[in-house]
């Protein structure tokens, strides 16, 4: 998972001359530096939409949902800009996608993690309509990496790491452009059982995608508790003694979440929702320092005494699937280990 300090709407930025023009793409500029200091030849282009959360529906134009998302963003993240600032990053990520024919060859950076996968799922998608490109296009995934106990992404390697990586890219095969875009339809369409289905019956080639979007699946209220798995597991990290909420994002990134993939400004919102409830769950807050304790219902909800869909009123996303009220359409039963439709 991959956050930028700060917006930059150049789109392109240089890394070692060469005299191959390559270009690296990623979801986010973590790994910029990195390869700056490894030598690594090219030019490099952050494209960092979180479609993790927010709108993602192909009923819209390209440009129409881009100030969906940017309205979406600059509504919900934390300190993020306003949706101007983020409309114009959004604008100079698709600027660039349009200029790649300029390059000989381009490699696509990403880990694991839904994040990722998500982004990665779309760029394939979009990229498997370009044929002329195919034969240039390259792929650097990974999970793991050697000495690193919990890996959680590429920014965490150092440079000299980073350039163990250069040289071992593959290329990207017809069978990833096809388990893309079917999975990209089917998660877009924000319909976890279309989504389900298809995790069902793609080939595979996508190696994490499987798992990213499982861990998506999860983040649907459960049955019995009423919370997706990060609002469960943000419960747990207060009751263990993580007391502000800068600290329950840290403890959720190191320990408990089993495939981390928000970033601050992205968990800020759901942590948010469980402290602005009719009957909160969380003491209220409003800066990543201040104290955060459970209150009595979050107590009860830990202890499965209660449904959070009883108490809450939902206004959340989960991919482009838009949650409102107390009677959401789909759940996750974890017992199947698959969504399941809500009651009517």
């Amino acid at each position: 998972m991959s956050q930028a300090a700060a917006l930059d709407l150049r789109p392109f930025l240089p890394l070692t001359p060469s005299d191959v023009a390559v270009l690296h793409i990623r979801c986010g500029s973590d790994i910029y530096e990195g390869l700056q200091a490894a030598g690594i030849p090219g030019s490099f282009l952050e494209v960092s939409d979180p479609l993790c959360q927010g709108p993602l529906s192909s009923n819209h134009a390209p440009g129409a949902l881009r100030r969906h998302r940017a309205d979406v963003i600059a509504s919900t993240y934390k300190d993020v800009g306003d949706a101007a600032s983020v409309l114009q990053k959004l604008e100079g990520e698709a600027e660039g996608l349009e200029k790649l024919d300029r390059y000989a060859k381009i490699v696509l950076w990403f880990e694991h993690d839904l994040y990722d996968q998500a982004v990665l799922l779309r760029l394939l998608d979009e990229l498997g309509g370009r044929p002329a490109l195919h034969d240039r296009l390259f792929l650097i995934t990974i999970d793991g990496f050697a000495g690193v106990d919990r890996f959680l992404g590429l920014g965490q390697l150092a440079p000299d790491q980073l350039a163990q990586l250069w040289g071992r890219e593959t290329a990207i095969t017809q069978a990833q452009f096809d388990d893309a875009a079917a999975l990209w339809a089917a998660y877009s369409s924000g319909d976890p059982l279309a989504l389900q289905d298809s995790l069902d019956t793609v080939s595979g080639a996508l190696p994490f995608a499987r798992q990213a979007l499982l861990r998506h699946l999860q983040e649907l209220p459960w049955l019995g508790s009423g919370l997706g798995l990060t609002e469960q597991l943000t419960l747990t990290a207060i009751a263990d003694g993580a007391d502000t909420p800068g600290r329950v994002f840290a403890r959720l990134m190191r320990d408990l979440d089993p495939q981390p993939y928000l970033g601050d400004a992205m968990f800020w919102p759901l942590l948010a929702g469980l402290a602005r409830a009719p009957a909160p769950a969380v003491t209220a807050f409003s800066e990543w320092r201040d104290p955060i304790e459970l209150t009595k219902l979050g107590r009860d909800l830990l202890d499965g005494k209660c449904d959070w869909l009883d108490h809450a009123r939902l206004d959340r996303w989960i991919g482009g699937l838009h949650l409102v009220g107390q009677n959401p359409p789909y759940l996750w039963d974890p017992e199947q280990g698959r969504a399941v439709t809500g009651p009517a």
